[in-house]
């Protein structure tokens, strides 16, 4: 998250994506919600009974949750597929972007609930894949990764990091109908979750001992 004016601005938003707005994030601010544009991105056009069962409430909940979305313009009905017994949604974008610097200030509590769904997500993602490693062809059971950099960084290189980050991803075939037709044989879907967590809470620099060699913590071998 960025503050206004003095901090760096965030990344552009991707061709495909949806810029939040207050309107757009509290209409996000739930993790069913959430839950529901993620089905409909990954997995295509779908029913609110269908997409019930994937999440585990009942039908009703969702169809709800899929109108209050429509509403908002994230997802819209496929009339191509719909019939008078059972309507079916699609997704109207590909990603979600919050990049307002003063949006989150504007609108804390929203914000604070839709952050915190897409964390509960992708928890939820990464725990399923730790689940499945073992069962995965050796292949991709390789490419399995899980890991963490501790870095000291001012918000402007921060940024910077974060912007090369997504530069790196846009290099790579892009998980849509359009590309995953074209994609050789052996292409998987593959979920890139990237996190940049600022730790404001930890000392800049060691404490400095106030007496010679008075220790300032613990050492292991």
């Amino acid at each position: 998250m960025t503050v206004p004016s003095e901090r760096p601005a965030g990344p552009k938003a991707e061709p495909d994506a949806v810029v939040l707005d207050a309107k757009g994030l509290r209409a996000l601010a739930h993790p069913v919600r959430v839950q529901l544009v993620g089905l409909l991105r990954k997995y295509g056009p779908s029913t609110a009974t269908r997409l019930a069962e994937r999440l585990g409430v009942n039908s009703g909940t969702a169809s709800y949750h899929l109108r209050q979305l429509g509403a908002a313009g994230f997802v819209e009905e496929d009339t191509e597929r719909g019939n008078a017994r059972e309507r079916w949604w699609r997704s109207v974008h590909q990603s979600t972007e919050l990049n307002d610097p003063e949006l989150a200030e504007r609108e804390p509590e929203a914000a604070l609930a839709y952050l915190q769904s897409v964390a509960a997500a992708y928890t939820m993602r990464i725990q399923r894949a730790v689940n499945e490693v073992q069962t995965m062809p050796r292949a991709w059971r390789d490419t399995f990764d899980m890991s963490d950099w501790a870095l000291r960084l001012t918000p402007e290189e921060a940024v910077a990091l974060r912007q090369e980050l997504r530069d790196v991803v846009a290099r790579y075939r892009r998980d849509t109908p359009q590309e995953a037709s074209g994609a050789p044989e052996g292409a998987e879907r593959v979920a890139v979750i990237t996190q940049l967590l600022p730790e404001l809470d930890a000392p800049a620099v060691p404490e400095v001992p106030s007496h010679p060699g008075e220790a300032t913590g613990t050492e292991t071998s």
